[in-house]
């Protein structure tokens, strides 16, 4: 008991820490409350495990500093922080999906800490309606009727089954009732919204003649279809047309509801993807169409509904409109995403989603050897590979396509896979990588030229003798590529530093 009276006697005060001077450019950057409060928590740590007998010995003041200043920096990071995507996967959900473009993310800047004319009409001088700022672009771009936005595609399916079938039945097919991200599921989404779920067909076979039975007279609110984005039904199977179930709603006198998830403005099949375009659903004659924003759309996190202006009109005017309704920001981004889709061989250039889709293994190829390159002359002790590989889209979409691709294959004699990826998620700029065969693979479909000297400073961290914190740096200017040229900067060239595989 003696030896613990003396090693908390030799404890500083919290008062004496906090005048220490490795702590003045703490209070520059973080509330004073915040170091106060991790000082007390740091002292009281030890006092505790003085207490406890887990510590036996006197902590000198900077000992006791390294352990403050180690919480404090760790605190001064934000829980969301920018990463680099380098996994090949486009619409990474765990990574935020669809890349604003830069159109998109300048509309947000311009009024994101600024008033705006979210909902005021600068013509009349009097309110205006947030419907407004999207619904016009929207039409243009789909030809629909009327469009609105809510905050995401479950509460776009969640509104239209509210406002159109309340107390009614919804028919849908039973190999359609899907369950997204997060085990949230269109059943339990349809319960919530006071529809009543009329199930038809199998699991692998529905039919027309199916719906027309499901049928009630005054019972039967709407014939719902949902695109399966996350998976496909292969081998003994029949679905429903669109055009059929909505031939079937016009004589019928229902609405069809098409829930497509996705979003995809653009056709996309001379590019390997095979799914249906919102456009294409209109044509066919739904009623309604819901899609994602943050999705093949390549815009923010939103759901969009479509349509036949008395139905959309019918969501505008329900209580969950206001509920489900979305911010300057994300209306802002959404509005410069679609401006964008007026020209569509400009879009597939320009919204980042599509760029990294439409890009070409041969563009992927050269730009793994220029990663490969600035790597090695930055890391000499890292083994480096350009391998090919297959992508994917990603974030609920396309599941049954594989894009190919290219990535630089990295690793390090004496040095596990595992704990060079859990390095690399330590770097100032975290990167996210896949690992393969005891080797880290940076897939560079999912990685910009100009994040490839932030990808080389987080493996600066990994290589021999590089400062712990990865503080190295590298000139950007080492990392622009001509890909017309096919060059390095200074002229050197590309492919003949290929050898056997290994750069």
């Amino acid at each position: 008991m003696g030896d613990k009276q003396v090693l908390l006697r030799g404890l500083p005060k919290v008062d004496e820490v906090l005048q220490d001077e490795r702590l003045v450019l703490f209070y520059e950057t973080m509330p004073r409350p915040l170091i106060v409060d991790t000082v007390r928590e740091a002292v009281g740590d030890v006092r505790n495990g003085i207490l406890e007998g887990t510590v036996d010995r006197g902590l000198s003041q900077d000992e006791i500093m390294d352990r403050i200043t180690g919480i404090l920096s760790e605190k001064k990071k934000r829980t969301m922080r920018r990463v680099l995507n380098a996994t090949g996967v486009v619409l990474h959900t765990n990574l935020g999906r669809a890349r604003l473009s830069s159109n998109a993310s300048g509309a947000v800047w311009e009024i994101m800490d600024a008033y705006c004319t979210l909902e005021y009409d600068l013509k009349s001088g009097t309110r205006g309606s947030r419907h407004a700022i999207v619904e016009g672009i929207i039409k243009k771009v789909t030809g629909a009727e009327a469009a609105m936005a809510v905050n995401n595609n479950a509460a776009a399916t969640m509104l239209a089954l509210a406002a159109l079938a309340r107390g009614k039945e919804v028919v849908v097919s039973r190999g359609e009732l899907v369950e997204v991200g997060g085990s949230f599921r269109i059943p339990d989404v349809m319960s919530e919204s006071g529809a009543f779920l009329k199930e038809v067909g199998t699991t692998n076979k529905t039919r027309i003649s199916d719906y027309r039975s499901a049928y009630k007279e005054g019972v039967t609110g709407c014939f719902m279809k949902v695109h399966t984005s996350n998976y496909r039904i292969v081998g003994f199977t029949e679905d429903v047309k669109l055009e059929q179930m909505a031939q079937l709603g016009r004589e019928l006198g229902l609405p069809v509801i098409y829930d497509m998830g996705n979003g995809l403005m653009a056709d996309l099949k001379r590019y390997g993807l095979d799914e249906p375009t919102v456009t294409d659903a209109l044509k066919s004659g739904a009623d309604v169409v819901l899609f994602s924003g943050d999705k093949l759309l390549g815009g923010p996190q939103a759901g969009i509904l479509i349509g036949k202006k008395e139905y959309i009109d019918k969501m505008k005017e329900h209580p969950l409109a206001r509920a489900f309704r979305v911010d300057k920001m994300t209306l802002a981004a959404l509005e410069a995403t679609f401006l964008q889709y007026i020209d569509q061989e400009a879009a597939l250039k320009e919204i980042p989603v599509l760029k990294m889709i439409c890009a070409s293994p041969l563009e992927l190829k050269e730009r793994a050897e220029m990663l490969g390159v600035m790597l090695k002359a930055a890391c000499p002790d890292l083994r480096v590979q350009v391998e090919s590989c297959r992508d994917q889209v990603g974030g609920g979409s396309a599941p049954t396509c594989e894009l190919e691709g290219y990535g630089v294959a990295v690793w390090k004699e004496g040095l596990s896979a595992q704990r060079m990826e859990r390095k690399l998620r330590k770097a100032p700029v975290p990167l996210i990588v896949r690992v393969n065969h005891d080797r880290v693979l940076v897939d560079v479909r999912t990685l910009a030229d100009e994040e490839f000297p932030l990808a080389v400073e987080a493996f600066l961290s990994v290589a021999e003798g590089a400062p712990a914190d990865g503080t190295g740096t590298l000139s950007h200017e080492a990392g622009t590529l001509s890909h017309e040229a096919g060059t390095l900067p200074h002229g050197a060239e590309i492919f003949p530093h290929m050898k056997g595989g290994e750069i």
